[in-house]
Order: structure tokens, then C-alpha cells, then sequence
């Protein structure tokens, strides 16, 4: 079984109109979400064997606030730009090229990426939880999909199960 960790980036700042949209940082309010996104998954006695974050600082800023809360030896993260912006079929053709001996895998990116991928990927599970999914994908959002297949390559359209859909409003 292999269980995908989707994180959207916390909420991020737009006091600084000259920043690059790919450098702009956490609000504080984005800090305060990722902190407690990070709470939640410790608490669950997250350990990922894989971590793909996209370069985009707040999507790095987020991953460091939630590993923060994790303690110490977690995986290093591996920062790719292909997952900044890069569309759906992107971030599905990262994640089969995963080696198969990982089977917990936690993907930090952006919507409607992100969004679009999971309610993809999500063919079963509870209906409110689908039904949440469905309408929307907050900042710091994190929604926990399971996969019976052995192999990342072999994951698609209606594949997982939802197990999970964390909101940070919710964790407050």
C-alpha cells in the first residue's frame, strides 16, 4: 500500500508587489497554518519516506514550518521546480516516477494543481470527505490518499482512497 500526502503551500503574503510571484513568503497567518498542519501530522506519528516540495519559497517555507513540529530525522526534501505551477498531469508524472520502496510519500505544491490531482487520484472513500474535497482546497490544506497499488507507477485517475482531509481552521 503506498499513502500520498497532498500539502498546499500556507497562505502567502502580497505586501510586496515587486516580489516574483515564486518568491513571495508566508503570512503570518500562512505560518500559524503550517505550524498546526505540522502539530496534527506529528501527532498521527507522520514519517515520510519521501518529501517532493517545489522551489516556490512559500511552498518551502510551509515545508519547514511543518517539519519543524515533526522533530528530528526526517527525510531530506527534494526540491524540484517542475512542481511550481506546472499543471496536474506534472505533479501525477513526479509522483510515478517515485522508486517503489517508498511508501509514504508528502508533496508540498501549489493549486489548482494540487486540488486538481486529488480529486483526481480520489475514486473511493468517505462521501463528506469527498464532498468537502470536491468544493474546495484551502491554503494548508492536506488531504491523505491511500493506494493499493505496489508500484507509483501504476497510480491514476479514481486510484486512491481519501483517507484524509486536514484544514487548518479545523485544528484551531
Amino acid at each position: 500500500m503506498k499513502t500520498l500526502y497532498l500539502l498546499r503551500h500556507a497562505k502567502s503574503a502580497w505586501n510586496d508587489p515587486s516580489l516574483d510571484d515564486h518568491d513571495r513568503p508566508l503570512a503570518p497567518r500562512g505560518a500559524r497554518a503550517a505550524t498546526l498542519i505540522g502539530r496534527h501530522l506529528r501527532g498521527e506519528g507522520f514519517h515520510p519516506d519521501v518529501i517532493l516540495c517545489s522551489t516556490a519559497r512559500r511552498a518551502v517555507d510551509t515545508l519547514g514550518l511543518v517539519t519543524a513540529q515533526l522533530g528530528t530525522g526526517q527525510v531530506p526534501a527534494e526540491y524540484d521546480r517542475g512542481l511550481y505551477l506546472s499543471g496536474e498531469n506534472a505533479l501525477l508524472e513526479r509522483l510515478r516516477r517515485l522508486p517503489d520502496d517508498a511508501a509514504t510519500v508528502l508533496l508540498v505544491a501549489h493549486n489548482p494543481d494540487l486540488h486538481d490531482l486529488a480529486q483526481d487520484l480520489a475514486g473511493d472513500g468517505d462521501a463528506s470527505l469527498l464532498r468537502s474535497l470536491a468544493g474546495k482546497f484551502p491554503t494548508a490544506a492536506l488531504a491523505v490518499l491511500t493506494f493499493a497499488q505496489g508500484s507509483w507507477s501504476d497510480i491514476g485517475s479514481r486510484a486512491g482512497t481519501l483517507a484524509g482531509l486536514v484544514l487548518p481552521k479545523k485544528l484551531t
